[in-house]
């Protein structure tokens, strides 16, 4: 069994649980209810993964960091996995749509399936699904909360300065 490591990190859009494995990133997921930080336990390579995702995270909301080189490890089936990758080759501040993503996969009637995979993608912002759109331009579909999508976009699109506390 591989060895892990899980640890919570607080961000301007909330708490997020990241868990690592050996070999890097495996989960990046808003956390559903309060939960208390703690210090990341687990595997050393793992722990070392997550510092770097953490450190990572708040260059990205300072305005200082457009792309992240952690090592990603997300587990889904194929087509998940191809949506996933072709998510990681949408621009910082730049949008699709979901027909685009689907074309981007090689299947431009799946629309739906690729707004599932989409919504199942584990590991949230590295991954940017945040920069799907509908058709029409609008901000649908966000596991997150389409709260959470519009920061970042706003952030990322120069609309938005997240203020140091």
């Amino acid at each position: 069994m591989e060895s892990s490591a899980e640890h919570i990190i607080d961000t301007p859009v909330g708490l997020l649980v990241a868990r690592a494995g050996e070999d890097g990133i495996s989960e990046l997921l808003f956390a559903r209810r309060s939960r208390r930080a703690k210090p990341a336990s687990g595997d050393p390579s793992a722990r070392r993964h997550i510092r770097a995702i953490e450190a990572q995270l708040v260059e990205y909301f300072d305005g200082e960091r457009k792309t992240f080189d952690v090592p990603l490890r997300p587990q889904g089936p194929p087509f998940h996995m191809r949506v996933w990758n072709a998510l990681l080759g949408i621009p910082y501040g730049e949008t699709i749509s979901y027909g685009e993503l689907a074309t981007r996969v090689g299947d431009p009637s799946a629309a739906r399936a690729v707004g599932a995979a989409n919504g199942a993608n584990p590991i949230a912002i590295v991954i940017p699904c945040h920069r799907v759109i509908g058709s029409d331009g609008k901000l649908v579909g966000y596991g997150g909360g389409l709260w959470r999508k519009r920061t970042l976009l706003d952030l990322e699109f120069g609309r938005l300065t997240l203020v140091k506390v």
